[in-house]
């Protein structure tokens, strides 16, 4: 497999993301594929001049909500958006990019949202995407990033005792993530940090919990088991500010 840097980062708004030292961050990192979460635009509201990369976005129906983007410097094989499933593709979570020999998906989990709103939602969602998952991995391996919004175990957020029956740290969305990995998929970053503490991805606005690191790690990369041995790095960077998550970074080689 080619020597490979991939990118993932939830920027909450990309517009308001440029103006807090996206371009900066993009240019440091120099991925060969970036992409993006809850970019919360149109196609029309923003042109994004990349050269070198070319460019995928799936906008949510609704303005202002939601969305994805992939930029890559090789051109995919082929580009989907959604899982043709009508129920889950109005909101723009998924984009999946096809190359020679593996697959590449940038993905935005549906919050299970306050009071558990839409947790049935959620797990609608989890159980087609993991059969979308399954059913593309039997072709090629995959790669699957995003903003998950799952802290799969206790050591993945700060306050687990707190947040047992809150969005994101439920029992039953924790089950589902169980349920991907041991269909197959590995969490990269667990694989290669098994017992590191404090390293989380998101941060809360409202306490300034991101001075502190009160934090969750809800952003991923998960790949297929047989991508196992190409797995060269896998990091989180907090240091990247502009957004209530940071990038999260693999490396295949």
């Amino acid at each position: 497999m080619d020597s490979l840097k991939y990118i993932s980062w939830n920027v909450n708004g990309l517009r308001a993301c440029m103006k807090k030292g996206f371009m900066e961050a993009f240019t440091s990192l120099n991925a060969d594929c970036f992409c993006l979460q809850e970019t919360k635009l149109q196609p029309d509201q923003l042109t994004l001049d990349l050269p070198g990369y070319f460019q995928y976005w799936n906008s949510a129906f609704k303005k202002g909500y939601s969305g994805t983007a992939l930029f890559t410097k090789k051109e995919p094989l082929s580009v989907t958006y959604g899982m043709n499933q009508d129920e889950f593709d109005q909101e723009g979570r998924l984009i999946t990019a096809e190359f020679s020999d593996h697959y590449l998906i940038t993905c935005y989990t549906p919050n299970s949202q306050r009071g558990l709103a839409r947790l049935s939602y959620r797990l609608r969602w989890e159980d087609a995407f993991r059969a979308y998952l399954l059913d593309l991995s039997r072709k090629k391996p995959i790669v699957l990033c995003g903003d998950l919004n799952v802290a799969h175990n206790e050591i993945d957020l700060a306050n687990p005792a707190q947040n047992r029956k809150n969005a994101g740290f439920t029992d039953e969305e924790r089950e589902k993530m169980t349920e991907l990995l041991t269909s197959g998929f590995t969490d990269t970053f667990r694989l290669l940090h098994p017992d590191t503490t404090g390293a989380y991805s998101w941060w809360s606005y409202i306490t300034k919990a991101r001075d502190r690191n009160i934090g969750w790690r809800i952003d991923y990369f998960i790949t297929s088991q047989g991508l196992t041995p190409h797995i060269k790095k896998a990091s989180i960077h907090p240091e990247i500010q502009g957004s209530d998550h940071c990038p999260v970074e693999l490396c295949l080689g």
